[in-house]
């Protein structure tokens, strides 16, 4: 008891020492470097693991059912040789030194007042033996009289006699039994370890010959720079996670090569756009500064405004464009009426050469925002007011069938061929080019457009109409209806 109070203090300082040392850096360092790294390695101990659990719990059964099957048919053995005296004794027949059967220790006769009245010859003249209760149950008995110590089960009967009742006590031997279970237990041991080894190998080359495709594949990516995303990852031929994997990664430089060409070509074709009209900007304004007529200065002056204008709505595309690309997956969410934004947006236009006829459903609402809405609606509208001979229709109804908001923008100008219906939709892209550039076109008004349908999670397409009609259409996903005030 006095020993406590000082134990304890020496535990915590153990433990806080251990601590300490696990958490110091060189510790940490080094139990980070013994720690395997590779999948292959990592893959080879945990199936040497599970391998080497379920040996050790076979073997331990094996070695148990081996046991209880010897130890049984040994105490069988003795108690039929039990049996056999217990019949000299009650045939008359019992002398006083009875002689040992096979694999047979000691055997003493007890009669009832604690005589021995019949031994074998290794325990004449011995006293009756004493019983000692073991941990397992059984009991032993001090049999120092036979010169060593030895592994042994008993086995006691109770027989009658003509003289009265008398106990046998017959000893044998489990030297085979432990025999037997060191045999085993080295067997067990040695093909538990072929099995390890034959484990590990197989795994280990297994997991090597699986895994070199990915260290393929990631040779390759990392290989590929952003000037060769030409390049492709090796696909394996089996179908399995691998070649999706590979196939994966093949589809992913697919996109950031078409993405690559995209970003570059979008860039040439700003430069070539910006390019021009700076180009006629400083012709007229150095023009203006050589020309003294007032009247030639003011209509150069003029044109050079005009110009700017049209760099600063491209400009203004641009930055819409870039903002938008940024934007990504992420949807607004203000509920905006489509009706009301569609007389608002008609009416801001103000007169026009040619009429705006507007046909519009009641409580039409989209999740969005109204400010990018109103881009695509006017973007649309200036795309038809530019191509119109005569008149612009805006239809806008819902499709309950699909939960959606359909917003057709119509104008009888020229139709589109089929083969230019997706590629009027490419940045910078004019069907007529000249016109459009003396119109005010830039070729960003429909990529505008549907960038925007596309961030609202709708779409905008142009339908195959008869007659001289062409008809955009976008299709946006309808509100969900707002919760009723208490």
């Amino acid at each position: 008891m006095a020993d406590r109070p000082t134990a304890r203090p020496l535990r915590h300082r153990a433990r806080a020492a251990l601590r300490r040392a696990t958490r110091h850096p060189r510790t940490t360092a080094l139990i980070h470097r013994l720690a395997p790294r590779s999948v292959r390695t990592r893959t080879t101990l945990a199936a040497c693991a599970s391998v080497a659990v379920v040996l050790l719990a076979a073997s331990a059964a094996v070695l148990l059912l081996l046991r209880a099957n010897l130890e049984r048919t040994v105490e069988t053995g003795a108690r039929e040789q039990a049996q056999a005296v217990a019949r000299l004794a009650a045939d008359r027949q019992l002398t006083a030194q009875l002689p040992l059967g096979h694999g047979t220790d000691f055997i003493q006769v007890v009669n009832a007042t604690g005589h021995v009245i019949a031994a074998s010859g290794n325990l004449a003249g011995q006293p009756p033996l004493a019983p000692v209760r073991t941990r397992d149950g059984h009991r032993s008995y001090n049999v120092h009289a036979l010169g060593a110590e030895r592994h042994q089960r008993v086995t006691t009967v109770t027989a009658a006699s003509p003289t009265g009742p008398v106990t046998i006590h017959v000893g044998v031997s489990l030297r085979t039994v432990d025999a037997a279970e060191d045999v085993t237990t080295a067997a067990l041991a040695a093909l538990s370890g072929l099995l390890l080894l034959t484990t590990a190998v197989l795994t280990w080359r297994a997991t090597g010959r699986a895994l070199r495709p990915v260290e393929a594949i990631r040779a390759e990516v990392a290989a590929i720079g952003d000037r060769d995303l030409a390049r492709r990852v090796p696909e394996p031929r089996s179908d399995d996670e691998i070649a999706r994997l590979a196939h994966t990664m093949n589809a992913m430089l697919e996109r950031l090569e078409a993405a690559g060409t995209r970003q570059r070509r979008f860039i040439a074709d700003a430069s070539h756009e910006l390019r021009s009209p700076l180009t006629v900007l400083r012709t007229q304004l150095e023009v203006a500064l050589a020309v003294p007529d007032p009247d030639v200065r003011a209509d150069l002056v003029a044109g050079a405004l005009q110009d700017t204008e049209r760099l600063q709505a491209l400009a203004t595309d641009l930055l819409l464009l870039a903002r938008l690309d940024a934007t990504g997956r992420e949807r607004p969410g203000q509920r905006v009426d489509l009706g009301e934004l569609v007389d608002t947006t008609v009416r801001a236009g103000g007169p026009q050469p040619r009429p705006v006829t507007v046909h519009t459903a009641a409580d039409i609402a989209v999740p969005g925002n109204p400010q990018w809405l109103g881009r695509l609606l006017t973007n649309l509208l200036d795309n038809a007011r530019r191509h119109a001979r005569q008149e612009v229709t805006v239809r806008l109804h819902r499709d309950d069938a699909t939960g959606e908001a359909v917003l057709d923008v119509s104008n009888d100008g020229p139709g589109i061929p089929p083969a230019d219906r997706e590629r009027i939709f490419e940045r910078f892209t004019r069907l007529d080019d000249a016109r459009s550039r003396d119109d005010g076109g830039t070729g960003l008004g429909l990529p505008i457009a549907r960038d925007i349908a596309t961030l609202h999670g709708g779409t905008l397409a142009v339908l195959d109409t008869p007659g001289p009609e062409v008809t955009f259409r976008a299709r946006l996903p309808l509100a969900t209806a707002p919760a009723p005030a208490p």
